[in-house]
């Protein structure tokens, strides 16, 4: 299992961290937002699913990744 810490710029409400909470578990991984650190740490399997594939689900929600 591999992990990282992805910065998100406009996350600012509970309904925020749920739309990137499901973008994460969507792309195959598993997060935990930081609403105030505006951060999510993310854990996945680097052989199912790529850190580029997380990102990508989460700025399909509309979120950037900085």
């Amino acid at each position: 299992m591999a992990s990282a810490v992805l910065k998100v710029e406009g996350m600012t409400c509970g309904h925020c961290v749920s739309a990137v909470e499901k973008a994460v578990t969507g792309a195959g991984a598993t997060g935990k937002v930081d609403l105030a650190g505006k951060s999510v740490a993310v854990e996945y399997d680097e052989a199912k699913v790529s850190l580029d594939a997380v990102k990508a689900a989460i700025e399909d929600q509309g979120y950037d990744i900085v």
